[in-house]
Parts: C-alpha cells; sequence; structure tokens
C-alpha cells in the first residue's frame, strides 16, 4: 500500500445556491474536514474499563480560502451564505477516492468570514456541517 502526501487533490467542488457543483479547489489554501463518531457511555459499575456504544455520525469541514470574485470560483459559491439557507453538495477526490458523492451527503455553511490582513492579503474562511443526515463514505471514484 503505497502512503501520499496531501498534495495533488484532484477534486474539491461545492454546490453554488443554484445547485450546480464548483470546482473551486485552486481557491482552496488549506481545509480541514473530520466524520466523528458520538458514543454513549453504558459503563456498568461492575467494570474498571470505560464501555461505549457507537453512536450517530457527523461530519464538519473548514476551507480557508483566497479571495477570488470570478465567476464560479469561490467568492460566487460562499455570497448567498449569510442570504440564504442552503445545503450545499460537495465533493472531495484525493487519489481515486471520493468523500461526499454516495450516499450524496450535503453541507450547511454557517458562515462566510472574510479577512483583510495588514499585509493586504484577503482570504476566507467557511464552515459547514452535516445537513441531511446521510452517512459521510469514502468511496472509490
Amino acid at each position: 500500500m503505497a502512503k501520499e502526501s496531501g498534495l495533488g487533490w484532484t477534486g474539491l467542488s461545492v454546490d453554488d445556491s443554484g445547485g450546480t457543483l464548483r470546482d473551486i479547489r485552486n481557491d482552496c489554501t488549506n481545509m480541514e474536514f473530520a466524520t466523528p463518531r458520538a458514543v454513549q457511555d453504558v459503563t456498568g459499575v461492575d467494570k474498571y474499563a470505560m464501555e461505549r456504544l457507537l453512536l450517530l455520525t457527523d461530519m464538519s469541514m473548514t476551507l480557508n480560502l483566497v479571495f477570488n470574485p470570478a465567476a464560479n470560483m469561490s467568492h460566487d459559491v460562499f455570497k448567498t451564505v449569510p442570504s440564504s439557507s442552503i445545503a450545499r453538495e460537495f465533493t472531495l477526490t484525493v487519489s481515486g477516492q471520493t468523500l461526499g458523492t454516495t450516499p450524496l451527503c450535503t453541507l450547511l455553511p454557517t458562515d462566510y468570514a472574510l479577512t483583510r490582513g495588514a499585509d493586504g492579503s484577503l482570504v476566507g474562511q467557511v464552515p459547514m456541517v452535516l445537513a441531511n443526515g446521510a452517512v459521510p463514505t469514502w468511496t472509490s471514484a
């Protein structure tokens, strides 16, 4: 099994407010995503170690972006976040592995924050959370 770096992502797409999937990987400088599971403590008083049950799956993702107001790029995709409540389809693809397309997960962007740095840079940050109850699943592309 080959080990790989995080270089060379072949896909990062998010729906715009009209429901069209847009490739925004060129605007994304870095991201983080997590697919945690909730747990329930079911440890009885007869135990000397924790006993737990796995519960619901969740997902969160935060994209860090360079401001790009060109048509169909990141600003165009996220500019409606403050004024709409639209869940977004997404895909993350690396090395033939895709997260987000099957089953069809949707994420709710909860903010579109822009920061103008002291150095003159203009960057954005978009946190998103699971919207539709579909379990995020990695598939082979």
